[in-house]
């Protein structure tokens, strides 16, 4: 096999699958923050909505509605990441969600050094989806049968 034809063939391998030893890492990532979106940040909003909205800065008022939407969005993602099938979509989305958590606390609630965590977790999410992107063409085959 060519030079060429083995570039060829690599570009068109959508199965990259990790090593064991970065997978066990990727899998204890994920199952850390899965259970930190379900227990500690989605959980108390699905929980104690009313009491978080009581103790939230004055500058930060958000509706009732999209704390429960937020919540309900995190709580899935800590689920998605801990289902094989899902990780990588989850981990997308939940990218997304910390990239938009970091905008609130730098643009609305004036806040800009406490974006620096959620930008951090994008970071992190944005890796295992990155990683785990053989499960989106699983994902696809499965929904395209």
């Amino acid at each position: 096999m060519t030079t060429a034809n083995a570039s060829a063939a690599y570009a068109t391998d959508f199965t990259y699958r990790p090593g064991k030893i970065r997978n066990r890492v990727l899998w204890t990532l994920q199952i850390v923050l899965g259970l930190f979106f379900i227990i500690a940040s989605g959980g108390p909003k699905l929980v104690i909505p009313h009491t978080l909205m009581d103790n939230a800065p004055e500058n930060l008022t958000i509706s009732f509605g999209l704390l429960i939407f937020i919540g309900i969005c995190e709580v899935a993602g800590g689920i998605g990441l801990m289902v094989p099938r899902l990780t990588a979509l989850a981990a997308a989305g939940l990218s997304v969600l910390t990239v938009l958590a970091a905008a609130t606390q730098a643009f609305i609630a004036n806040q800009p050094g406490t974006a620096i965590f959620p930008l951090a977790l994008a970071a992190i999410f944005a890796w295992i989806a990155y990683e785990r992107r053989a499960g989106l063409t699983d994902l696809r085959n499965t929904f395209s049968r």
